[in-house]
């Protein structure tokens, strides 16, 4: 996996052209490697691309392209949407296109079609002058693809698929060439051979186009949710005084020119452009491809849209926040081409044997020839067989196995709302045995409402007079308890009063000093009650509270810290907040559940109140009353597990304070509903605020995983098994050429079976 970009590198994405097979891979990266300055690199053949990160100022694009080129490969930096557009667009007559194919076939049909007339005793064929005439284009325009590349692999020390390819036909069409100029036997030609294979090469590189094409469906469906252009509102404008808005009063301008802060008109039927908010107007918008949810979300006054969304019945007018690579679109899309792109660790016993491959393929090819030659005492048999073992032994399923998988996996599970950006997540979903649950905001709706102000006896204010003040210390606080502390003052009609000298106590709370009330010039503190542990108010606090913890409530603690030196603090009340269990919260217990994994929940709310919401959905475990600084020590204790056996806990949480225990755990999944920290330090984003994705997000995981093993098995089966049946003669260069070609094609084929799946819905 490539870090992340930092302040001292820079970071570069490259379309790599010309790459055939695993070998190709291996020396993309090691030439990669040894550019000064190059921090890592990886290469991908299923995706075509390479990205390098550098020191900063040490090596320029242009360096690497052209280092790159002087390897052998066509090397430019990747658009800002991606290559997938113009793979689509290859030309019928390009390298892998359909017209060589067809061509190669109506040349080779002639050299071929007679051995089908052998059963039925008929005995026919061109003389050897028509059989050259046509092999010939076959073999050097058709073909000449393999030299070129084969030679630029040979000039820089490696060898790749091409090479293989060009060996072994040339040898096939040079020994029935001398049989042709020095015998007058015709039906001892191998002309049929060389053209064959490289038709049945041809036929394989163009099937693996399309298949790579459809492995990369997901991404491409999602870039075709950018509009080209959007309806910007001409600044003198108010739509709030417009019955109907004529297209006079709006610009159509391409995306790109679109900022933060323009007013976009958006008519029914059309994509949503940008992400913002709504300013006029109200409609369903269907986000199922942005989130994977299945019903169109009703949208009014004030609610946040994504770019690439589909309006529904409404006119809208969304005010800009975020245009272009600032947009979730194309975060979500940069999340799923880097880890189609990256390799699971499984791909490094791929690497090491690419890296010898080509060079043992060829020395096995010799002692084929040699031994043959002396066994058999003919030439012609023993250059036939080396050539089927050249040409079986292509590199290509080994190559395709891993990233094939990987692309088709990661792309569906986008498209149910799944993001998976580090591949080794894949490799670690199957082993899983734990799930740990951040309670707020993951279980539950994540927003609070207040539902009671206890003071306590000795308050010096009115339940009124501490609202305000409490609420007052929350001004600008984006955390679920403030904003339902605000929420209450404004529905009761009282204002908040502002605060001087307020900071954020991580982990404990907000700390501040009113500007009026009651307790104005003093210290206030609103906590949570995990936080009092030590102190000597705490046993007050909970018997102050118990009645609501009884009935399963979250609950905060207004303490007045103003006494010398902080350390002299009393209770003035106790507020207590409920928050709603998502509705899918028992049954995303129960799948997991059902899959033999134990769960877990995390909470600072008081162990009554975390048991009670823990026995209503199910959970196994329940840890309460602990600071967010404890949840990474909590998920390191789960990994140990009893007797010291590895345990794999996966963590989900929305939330800053989670972002250690996702880095801590086996595989982390952030909800997107959550902070952009959080999403960072986790393996998998659910982009839906539903816990039912989380046994989604395993189950694709497992299944991906299951192909990467079944792809890797069939690669090194079919080799295994092949090349000893082409070095004993059972295999003809022509079946050689074939079941290369279709190797290839089947390890394609049984990834995209991974498009079939589904989340499991009861």
């Amino acid at each position: 996996m490539i870090p992340t970009e930092s302040s001292n590198s820079e970071f570069f994405s490259l379309d790599i052209g010309g790459m055939t097979c695993a070998s190709c891979v291996s020396r993309v990266e090691k030439a990669l490697d040894k550019i000064p300055g190059v921090e890592a690199a990886t290469v991908n053949l299923a995706t075509e691309q390479a990205r390098v990160r550098v020191k900063r100022g040490s090596s320029s694009l242009a360096e690497i392209i052209a280092l790159v080129k002087k390897t052998g490969y066509e090397a430019r930096e990747s658009s800002a949407r991606g290559n997938l557009y113009q793979k689509n667009a290859k030309s019928f007559w390009a390298a892998d296109g359909l017209g060589r194919v067809i061509l190669s076939f109506l040349l080779s049909a002639p050299l071929f079609l007679p051995m089908f007339l052998m059963p039925f005793g008929i005995h026919w064929s061109l003389s050897g002058w028509w059989q050259l005439a046509l092999a010939t284009p076959v073999q050097f325009i058709l073909g000449w693809r393999f030299y070129r590349a084969g030679f630029k692999s040979l000039m820089a020390g490696a060898g790749n698929m091409d090479l293989l390819v060009a060996i072994g036909t040339s040898a096939a069409y040079g020994l029935s060439l001398y049989i042709l100029l020095t015998s007058s036997h015709a039906h001892e030609l191998y002309f049929e051979g060389s053209a064959v294979i490289i038709c049945m090469v041809l036929l394989g590189k163009w099937l693996e186009a399309r298949a790579k094409q459809q492995t990369s469906e997901a991404i491409r469906a999602l870039q075709k949710l950018w509009p080209e252009h959007a309806k910007v509102l001409s600044a003198d404008v108010d739509p709030q005084m417009n019955t109907g808005i004529d297209t006079d009063q709006y610009r159509d301008l391409p995306l790109d020119q679109v900022l933060p802060g323009d007013r976009v008109l958006v008519l029914p039927g059309e994509r949503i452009p940008v992400d913002g908010v709504i300013l006029l107007g109200a409609s369903h918008v269907d986000e199922s491809l942005l989130t994977g949810e299945s019903e169109p979300v009703k949208k009014a006054l004030d609610s946040k849209v994504i770019g690439g969304a589909l309006n529904g019945e409404g006119v809208l007018v969304i005010l800009a926040q975020a245009v272009g690579v600032e947009s979730v679109l194309s975060q979500i899309i940069n999340l799923v081409e880097e880890a189609q792109i990256q390799k699971a660790p499984i791909q490094k016993l791929v690497d090491q044997v690419s890296a010898i491959f080509v060079p043992a393929v060829i020395v096995l090819a010799l002692i084929t020839g040699i031994g043959n030659w002396l066994y058999l005492d003919s030439i012609s048999i023993a250059i036939l067989r080396a050539v089927s073992v050249l040409v079986i032994a292509c590199p290509c399923a080994l190559g395709l196995a891993t990233p094939a998988a990987i692309m088709a996996g990661t792309g569906i599970a986008a498209r149910f709302g799944i993001l998976i950006k580090d591949p080794q997540v894949l490799e670690l979903a199957h082993k899983l045995n734990i799930v740990a649950f951040d309670k707020t905001g993951t279980l539950t709706i994540g927003k609070p409402r207040m539902l009671a102000l206890i003071p306590f006896d000795n308050s010096p204010a009115d339940t009124n007079q501490i609202l305000a003040t409490a609420a007052g210390l929350q001004l600008g606080s984006e955390h679920p308890l403030a904003k339902a502390l605000l929420g209450a003052s404004k529905d009761e009609g009282i204002p908040p009063i502002t605060t001087s000298s307020s900071k954020g106590l991580p982990g404990i709370g907000i700390e501040g000093v009113p500007s009026a009330g009651p307790f104005m010039g003093q210290t206030l503190r609103l906590q949570s009650v995990a936080s009092l542990e030590g102190s000597s108010q705490r046993d007050i606090v909970l018997q102050k509270a118990q009645a609501c913890f009884e009935h399963g409530q979250t609950v905060s603690v207004l303490m007045n810290v103003s006494g010398e030196g902080s350390e002299v603090s009393s209770p003035i009340a106790v507020i207590a907040f409920g928050d709603e269990l998502k509705p899918n919260a028992q049954s995303a217990v129960d799948a997991l559940h059902a899959l033999h994994i134990r769960t877990v929940m995390l909470s600072g709310d008081n162990l009554a109140a975390a048991t009670r919401v823990g026995k209503t959905i199910g959970i196994d475990k329940v840890f309460a009353q602990i600071m967010p600084s404890n949840k990474a020590e909590i998920i390191h204790s789960l990994q140990i597990g009893p007797e010291g056996q590895k345990q794999f806990v996966a963590m989900v949480g929305d939330g800053i304070n989670d972002a250690p225990a996702l880095a801590m755990a086996d595989v982390g999944m952030a909800m997107s509903t959550g902070t952009d920290v959080a999403m960072q330090a986790a393996g998998i984003t659910l982009m839906r605020g539903d816990p039912a994705l989380v046994a989604d997000a395993i189950d694709i995981s497992k299944k991906t995983w299951n192909k990467i093993r079944q792809n890797l098995f069939w690669a090194f089966a079919f080799n295994t098994i092949g090349i000893p049946l082409a070095a004993l003669g059972y295999l003809s260069p022509m079946l050689a050429g074939s079941a290369m070609a279709l190797s290839s094609f089947c390890v394609l084929s049984n990834a995209l079976l991974l498009k079939r799946w589904h989340p499991q819905r009861s």
